[in-house]
C-alpha cells in the first residue's frame, strides 16, 4: 500500500539542498550537527530531547531516525516512552494553559 509518508525517504535528507539553497543546507547541516555534539548535555540526552520534540511535531522521519538513535546511544525503552510522556504532557500543558485567555475573554464578553 503507498502512502504519504515514505520511509525511504529518510535517507535523502542529507540532499535537501539539491534544488538549490547548497549553502543554506550546508550551513544547516553544519548547526545541526554542531547542535547534537557533547556539551552541557551529553549526545544521549539531546537524542532523547530530539525524540520527544519528534513526538510532540508529529514528524514520521524524525521518530524514526531518534527511536534508532536513542537505541544506538543506550537509552532504554522505559527512558524512551517517558521521553514521549513528557512530550504529551508538554503539548497538553501548552494546550491548556492557553485556556486562561479564553476564560479571560469569556469573563470580558459576560460582564
Amino acid at each position: 500500500m503507498k502512502t504519504y509518508y515514505n520511509p525511504d525517504d529518510l535517507a535523502k535528507f542529507g540532499k535537501i539542498g539539491e534544488f538549490g539553497g547548497q549553502d543554506l543546507a550546508k550551513k544547516f547541516f553544519d548547526y545541526y550537527g554542531e547542535t547534537f555534539k557533547d556539551g552541557a548535555l551529553t549526545e544521549r540526552e539531546k537524542s532523547l530531547i530530539a525524540l520527544a520534540v519528534a513526538h510532540t511535531m508529529q514528524c514520521p522521519y524524525c521518530i524514526d531516525a531518534y527511536t534508532a538513535d536513542t537505541l544506538a546511544k543506550g537509552c532504554t525503552e522505559d527512558e524512551m516512552m517517558e521521553a514521549v510522556h513528557v512530550s504529551a504532557a508538554m503539548a497538553a500543558g501548552v494546550k491548556l494553559v492557553h485556556s486562561v485567555q479564553m476564560i479571560n475573554k469569556a469573563k470580558e464578553l459576560m460582564m
